[in-house]
């Protein structure tokens, strides 16, 4: 998410922490920060910290996304904490908090995200 420049600031087992800085650009009609670019944002913090749990056989893609809008934001910077909730057979589930420069809750995440499994080679097959 280099493009629209989000920031890693810490990934380890089950957790991550990213930055978006705000840009005047990024703002909205009412000069607050559009809501889609934080939910973006938590996307790939839990995304990241949802890898760290991942054997070499799997891999994940989102499947649900549930956002909370708190609090508006104008300038600054938004962070993303995030944290696995729970790692199942098919399914991880992970809540994220994006908080502004001076602590404040501005928006809770939480996703569910399908778990997929590399699946063996056939060599029987037929042409």
């Amino acid at each position: 998410m280099d493009f629209i420049g989000i920031e890693p600031l810490e990934i380890k087992d089950g957790f991550a922490k990213f930055r978006l800085p705000v840009r005047p650009e990024y703002l909205q009609g009412a000069g607050k920060l559009q809501g889609g670019l934080m939910v973006a944002l938590a996307d790939e913090a839990i995304a990241h910290a949802m890898v760290t749990t991942l054997d070499d056989r799997e891999g994940l893609t989102t499947i649900e996304l549930k956002s909370n809008f708190l609090a508006a934001v104008s300038s600054g910077a938004v962070t993303a904490t995030a944290r696995v909730f729970k790692k199942g057979q098919s399914l991880i589930i992970g809540d994220c908090l994006l908080t502004d420069d001076d602590g404040r809750n501005v928006c809770r995440v939480s996703a569910t995200f399908l778990l997929l499994q590399e699946r063996p080679l056939n060599n029987n097959h037929q042409d």
